[in-house]
């Protein structure tokens, strides 16, 4: 018998720029917080990441700037690394698609995907620019969503997290020059989703989803499970063998499969194949994604489509930890706009545990919330105090109310409930009201220690 394994994942950050503070207040730092806490509690913990290489943002964004995409990517995913271990961010198993073992994993469980029929190839329509050519995807896609009607690429809508393409788009043009769509027909691995339904509906009535992820869900299946094509002929990503020759294989479809496959491995190092992997998975007791609501769509319904189609039987999903977005002075965080507080340059510049409990007494969970200068540094006078070594103030919190106080917070850590900004603010008080025994909750929101 072996012991229950506890599973936290965050997503894969595409490596089309530095990350900023809006990105480690969501899933990044959550997902550490979480795993400490649950270590401390003494649960066997896999925490797994990596890098998304394969969006062709990060194309997109090498030709905007006339630099090599190889060196930008290699930049990107050494400024990213060093930003994790700035911030403490720690993990057990990091997939890096830039290494040599990765594509031909992805390749072997999308050929498994084709020849079991589960994604058979299927003569179907898509689309590309009358004008460049190029197939409309991701940056390659621009318009509104169909379902908000918020601007949109291909993909996700960021604002509500429903499923963006062209058929379902209000205007859609090609990202790079505006051009119109252009129907063609071409022979593609197709999921049919609905295939799925009885087993996506029984993880979602397990699962434990926040009422907005349950509201895109529910929009889904009023409309229909999609069918989704998962490779197809354009410029960038993972090139397909086989009969998948002269595709290349869709990002969220790949990272998808590299969850699977990382996850397991992460569990069961020996796991090398499919059935390795799945049997790994089953070893798994608890499973939580740490994401943003723009993600939603792909973890709570894509993902588990795929993973059904790959042979699991009993999806593994327990829960979705999901944040709204964090804004700066207001507006959206923006790498092309320049609008970003750097993560490398703030915890460059201050402590790196004042930058987590901050993030954490701050994070956008429940409604958008707002960095602002003038906040930070307010908040850093405040504790910087009480994080001093050989602080030894006397307590004035009766030791009857640091007992609720802490168990409260060390209860908002665990990821049913997950409240890492009530954690803080009871380890403030705690701290404020001279109690030195705080639990796991120091160690978990500052990330010192063990």
């Amino acid at each position: 018998m072996t012991d229950p394994v506890t599973v936290f994942t965050f997503p894969q950050p595409t490596v089309n720029g530095p990350l900023h503070v809006g990105h480690l207040s969501g899933p990044y730092l959550a997902a550490d917080i979480a795993a400490r806490a649950a270590r401390a509690r003494g649960e066997r913990v896999v925490v797994t990441s990596g890098l998304d290489v394969h969006q062709n943002y990060v194309l997109t964004r090498a030709e905007l700037e006339g630099v090599e995409v190889g060196v930008m990517m290699a930049d990107f995913r050494a400024g990213m690394q060093e930003t994790y271990q700035q911030a403490r961010i720690g993990y057990d198993r990091f997939s890096d698609p830039l290494s040599d073992e990765h594509a031909p994993v992805i390749r072997d469980l999308m050929n498994h995907l084709v020849t079991s029929g589960a994604a058979a190839l299927r003569d179907v329509t898509l689309y590309a620019c009358a004008d460049c050519g190029r197939t409309l995807h991701e940056s390659y896609l621009n318009g509104l969503c169909g379902d908000c009607h918020s601007p949109a690429a291909g993909g996700a809508c960021e604002v509500c997290g429903g499923f963006t393409h062209v058929d379902t788009m209000v205007d859609p043009v090609c990202g790079r020059c505006g051009g119109v769509p252009r129907p063609f027909r071409a022979m593609v691995p197709v999921l049919r989703m609905e295939d799925y339904r009885e087993q996506l509906t029984d993880v979602w009535l397990r699962a434990q989803l926040p009422p907005a992820v349950r509201a895109l869900i529910g929009r889904q299946l009023a409309a229909g499970l999609p069918e989704i094509a998962l490779a197809y002929p354009t410029n960038w990503g993972i090139e397909g063998d086989r009969s998948l020759t002269g595709l290349r294989i869709g990002p969220y479809t790949e990272v998808a499969l590299t969850d699977l496959a990382n996850i397991a491995r992460a569990v069961d190092p020996s796991a090398t194949d499919l059935p390795g992997y799945l049997a790994a998975l089953g070893r798994v007791d608890s499973l939580w994604h740490f994401l943003g609501l723009d993600n939603a769509y792909w973890y709570a319904v894509y993902w588990q489509a795929l993973w059904a189609a790959c042979g699991m039987t009993e999806l593994p999903l327990s829960g979705l930890v999901v944040n709204e977005f964090y804004t700066l002075d207001g507006a959206k965080f923006s790498t092309s706009r320049n609008h970003a507080v750097w993560a490398n340059e703030l915890l460059h510049k201050e402590d790196p545990s004042i930058v987590r409990l901050y993030l954490a007494w701050d994070r956008p969970d429940r409604y958008r919330s707002d960095f602002t200068w003038h906040s930070f540094q307010a908040f850093a006078d405040r504790v910087k105090p009480l994080l001093a070594d050989g602080v030894d103030a006397p307590q004035t919190l009766d030791p009857t109310l640091a007992e609720r106080e802490l168990a409260r917070g060390e209860a908002a850590l665990r990821p049913a409930g997950f409240d890492p900004a009530l954690a803080a603010r009871s380890l403030i008080g705690l701290l404020e009201g001279g109690v030195r025994d705080t639990g796991h909750l120091l160690t978990a929101l500052t990330g010192t220690g063990e």
